[in-house]
């Protein structure tokens, strides 16, 4: 079984993911955010760095991904490889902070590899407002997260609806993270975890 946790920076995913984890006794698979050799620098200059990050980005997930896929263990992901190509190069690229050219190529580089791995059992979008967002960034303190500009997550909002409206790989599940504090209300987490058990009984049938 495999369930994804997606959403915007600062959504509470990396949370979700380690509590469902816990309750579900699946394997948590979380974002390797601190051995990106790209990600400060990308912040203080996108432009230049964009391409680097998102290379990085696709190449270990999805090495990650099909190393997992082929161990056959139950699991809870923090992030998917669809979010590299559908939200975050996507945006670069209309924001004008990836070329025409390195923005092609990615996506060529991208559509020869997403065959090769196959789509969680449910997909689950934390959907969260900008000062939600920034409130969660503000409160775990990253330095290189600092700068992130507004209209950067916003734009990366716009694109996530987009995405999540238009996705046909399997089921989804959309949660108000503006209405829900799963870390410190247990009822919230309950109510999810509910959601899920339901959705994960839908599989079997």
């Amino acid at each position: 079984m495999h369930i994804a946790i997606v959403g915007n920076i600062g959504a509470g995913k990396t949370t979700l993911t380690e509590l469902l984890a816990s309750h579900f006794k699946f394997e948590p698979q979380f974002e390797a955010v601190d051995n990106n050799p790209y990600l400060e620098d990308f912040y203080s200059d996108m432009k230049r760095w964009a391409f680097n990050l998102q290379i990085f980005f696709l190449n270990s997930r999805f090495r990650h991904i099909v190393k997992l896929q082929e161990t056959g263990i139950d699991m809870i992901q923090d992030r998917t490889i669809y979010e590299d190509a559908y939200i975050f190069a996507e945006n670069l690229y209309d924001m004008g902070l990836m070329s025409a050219r390195d923005f092609e190529n990615y996506s060529n580089i991208f559509q020869s590899i997403i065959h090769y791995i196959k789509p969680p059992d449910l997909l689950i979008y934390l959907k969260a407002s900008v000062p939600t967002l920034v409130n969660n960034i503000q409160k775990r303190g990253r330095d290189y997260e600092s700068a992130i500009r507004l209209d950067y997550l916003s734009k990366l909002n716009d694109k996530y609806d987009k995405w999540i409206n238009n996705y046909k790989e399997g089921k989804v599940m959309v949660l108000d993270k503006d209405n829900l504090d799963f870390t410190k209300n247990p009822e919230d987490l309950g109510g999810i975890i509910q959601k899920i058990e339901a959705e994960l009984f839908g599989l079997f049938e």
